[in-house]
Parts: C-alpha cells; sequence; structure tokens
C-alpha cells in the first residue's frame, strides 16, 4: 500500500511541475525576443484593429497539415521574419478545423460539423474563398479588408519578400512580379 501511495505522489508531482500539454501560445517565449512571434486569437487581433488600425496576418492552419508544422518550426522562427510580423502586423493562428462559434459584428460563423473529424470552419471557408489549402496565409489591411491569399509553404528568405511586400504597402505602388525582382532581403 504505501508503494502505490509513493508512485501516487510521484506521478502528482510530475504533473504538477512538468506540465506536457501547453497551448502553443503558453510554449513560447515572451515576444520581443527576435525570434518569437506574438500570436493572437482571431478575435483579439480583430478588436485590436479596432482600437489601434494594423495590417492582419493570419496563419490558417490545420492540426494535420505537416506543412504546416514545418512552417512554425522553421519560417516563423526565423528572427528576421518574427521581428518584421510583429512589428507591422497582428499576427493570428487560425485553426481551419476549430470547432467554436465566433460572432463579428453581429455576424455568426460556425463549424458545420463541429463532431466531426476535419470540418472546415465557415470562417475559413470564407478568409480562403473556398480554397481550403493548408497552410494558406490571408493580409488585411488596416480597415480588415483582404489583400490577398497566400497558400503553401515558403521558406524564410522567400518569405520575406512577401510579408514586406504587403507590410511597407509596396503593392499599392508595383505587382508582386516587379516588386520580388528588385526585392533584397536580408535573409541568407
Amino acid at each position: 500500500m504505501k508503494k502505490h501511495k509513493l508512485i501516487f505522489l510521484t506521478i502528482i508531482t510530475f504533473a504538477l511541475y512538468f506540465p506536457c500539454s501547453l497551448s502553443a501560445q503558453e510554449k513560447q517565449p515572451p515576444p520581443g525576443n527576435g525570434g518569437i512571434i506574438k500570436w493572437y486569437s482571431f478575435e483579439e487581433a480583430y478588436q485590436m484593429n479596432k482600437k489601434k488600425p494594423k495590417k492582419i496576418f493570419i496563419d490558417v492552419f490545420t492540426e494535420w497539415c505537416g506543412w504546416c508544422k514545418k512552417m512554425d518550426a522553421e519560417t516563423f522562427t526565423d528572427p528576421t521574419i518574427a521581428k518584421y510580423m510583429s512589428k507591422h502586423f497582428y499576427c493570428v493562428k487560425f485553426d481551419a478545423e476549430r470547432k467554436d462559434t465566433i460572432v463579428l459584428d453581429g455576424q455568426t460563423f460556425v463549424n458545420p460539423n463541429p463532431t466531426s473529424k476535419r470540418s472546415t470552419h465557415k470562417l475559413a471557408s470564407e478568409l480562403l474563398r473556398g480554397q481550403m489549402s493548408y497552410p494558406s496565409y490571408v493580409f488585411l489591411n488596416e480597415k480588415g479588408q483582404e489583400l490577398t491569399v497566400v497558400a503553401g509553404y515558403q521558406k524564410a528568405q522567400d518569405f520575406e519578400g512577401v510579408i514586406n511586400y504587403f507590410g511597407e504597402d509596396a503593392y499599392l505602388k508595383s505587382t508582386w512580379e516587379e516588386y520580388r525582382a528588385t526585392f533584397k532581403g536580408t535573409i541568407k
């Protein structure tokens, strides 16, 4: 009996001091450390943008997407990418298969089949214009209007040009092809 109590106490102690089920945001050190992006929920970014307008970047992902995980592990952790994105965008992680209801300015968005595996949330479908490809990145201007959707995994050196194109408002002055031909990134 004493042996069982000791094992039980050991397990409880371990569970209290070494939590293993932290969310993605809880696993991150505080922003400002070079390679850390401050991620917000869609609702948080939407409300913050109303108070202090700033462009919004939305990473639309799924839990099962391997390229999404690669983007998180390699591109979003690059210090140059993280610093730039945190400065110029409210950055959002949006699970395309989230199960809850979102209400924005009186409009309701739901997952039509929340108990099913791989059921797409209506807001994800609207953001991606029905083109469900993961990962996909939605860029919104300061007024919350969609600028574009970029689909697929991007290496940090390629993604640097994309975020600068929108972050610096170059999309207002030139085409992506013109901008990309002259963009000099800092990531090697």
